[in-house]
């Protein structure tokens, strides 16, 4: 545990009204919804520093990669892990593969997409979270590292997410896994690309995923109503950072209602695979993610849905310094294990 991790901890387990009264600036109560004290102490501090928007892009980087390398927890000790690469439309993708070493083990696979609006983040991201999921399900997970803007721009990142899909799925066999056991997972951009997958695969008519996990998933970047205007001040993820991240992924000029930009607008949503959705309270995306929840089941697709109302968008992340954010995880890998 870093110095940091640790004075993190140890704030975090003040009162809660000690917490609150030093948690002044921040976003505590939004929509009836009132932020777990710990992770509102936690987003405060967060934000008094600079908006990854107001940043350069490599600054943003680094400055997200410090964040959350500080909120993480480590990997588990429970998986093994082999780095590897993907042919991918734009040349080769980076890619990380975690298998269980505990004896828990099936024939599932997940391919899994990290956050950052397709701007920012990294497989390091969601390092600590993709091994949980492969220590605790038996599953095996690919995670892997897509293009991102503003080098490469739409559909850039959706394309790399469908080749890294359909290679994992046609390459089964490599990791122990079997091609239709093979699921598609990511949170928020990650989300977006994962909701990609899985109507692409139906569209061009092909094996698509098993099942696809979607967690505070991007699916609509024309939406600008509800928890997009009331949750535009929180922390980490704000509304400004939103829109830096849709200026830079989507050309000037470009479709934003197209499939591949805002698959939360598709009318056709019948026959996709069975579904894992979660959002959180405080998060500008949270409403789109439930509103294509309902879509999915009104579809006739098996929905398991949940909202953290007292978290915020990137709890995958915070495992490390919140207890509530490491209780949450534990239930949503729970969720995928019984799903898969």
């Amino acid at each position: 545990m870093s110095a940091q991790q640790f004075i993190a901890r140890t704030m975090m387990r003040l009162p809660a009204g000690i917490l609150r009264s030093i948690s002044k600036g921040a976003v505590l109560s939004v929509d009836g919804r009132e932020i777990d004290p710990g992770v509102g102490f936690l987003t405060a501090q967060a934000g008094k520093g600079p908006g990854v928007h107001t940043l350069p892009v490599a600054e943003g980087r680094a400055a997200t990669r410090a964040g959350f390398a500080m909120m993480n927890a480590p990997r588990s000790k429970d998986v093994g892990v082999t780095d590897l690469s993907i042919p991918g439309p734009g040349g080769s993708l980076r890619a990380r593969h975690y298998w269980p070493i505990n004896g828990n083990t099936n024939d599932a696979l997940m391919v899994y997409f990290h956050m950052g609006g397709c701007v920012i983040g990294d497989m390091d991201t969601c390092d600590h979270f993709c091994s949980l999921i492969a220590a605790e399900t038996g599953a095996g997970v690919i995670s892997v590292d897509y293009r991102m803007a503003p080098e490469d721009v739409f559909p850039a990142a959706a394309e790399d997410a469908i080749a890294a899909f359909k290679w994992v799925r046609d390459n089964a066999a490599q990791f122990s896994g079997s091609a239709d056991r093979v699921a598609v997972g990511g949170d928020s951009a990650g989300g977006h690309l994962a909701t990609i997958v899985a109507q692409e695969m139906k569209r061009r008519g092909e094996t698509g995923p098993y099942l696809q996990v979607l967690i505070y998933p991007w699916v609509d970047m024309t939406d600008d109503a509800g928890s997009m205007q009331s949750c535009g001040d929180c922390v980490p993820l704000n509304t400004e950072t939103m829109r830096w991240f849709e200026s830079l992924y989507m050309p000037e000029g470009g479709d934003k209602t197209a499939p591949m930009a805002s698959p939360g607008l598709v009318e056709d949503l019948s026959g996709l695979p069975k579904a894992l959705v979660y959002t959180a309270g405080f998060d500008p995306l949270r409403d789109q993610g439930e509103a294509y929840a309902r879509r999915l089941e009104e579809a006739g697709v098996q929905v398991t849905f949940r909202e953290y109302g007292d978290l915020p968008h990137g709890f995958t992340a915070m495992s490390g310094v919140s207890k509530r954010a490491k209780d949450v995880n534990l239930e949503v890998v729970s969720d995928i294990g019984a799903a898969l």
